[in-house]
């Protein structure tokens, strides 16, 4: 399973958090323009797994104000 999260962070901490989320073990994080700041992709066959990483990750980490999670149905 996979799950888009898109983040949007306070400004000027775009490099800061993608490290950070790459540091917490989240492979793929790029910065993107428009309504959202950053976007992280998620893969596991679990989809508790990737909900905790959202909610006590990504969520948690300093400088993140909101996120919207996008779950893969096909």
């Amino acid at each position: 399973m996979r799950a888009y999260v898109l983040i949007t962070i306070e400004a000027g901490r775009g490099t800061e958090i993608q490290n950070a989320l790459r540091e917490a073990g989240i492979a793929q994080v790029d910065q993107v323009a428009g309504t959202y700041d950053v976007v992280a992709v998620i893969e596991d066959s679990d989809p508790k797994r990737i909900g905790e990483l959202v909610i006590g990750t990504i969520q948690r980490t300093d400088g993140v104000v909101s996120t919207v999670t996008l779950l893969t149905i096909g």
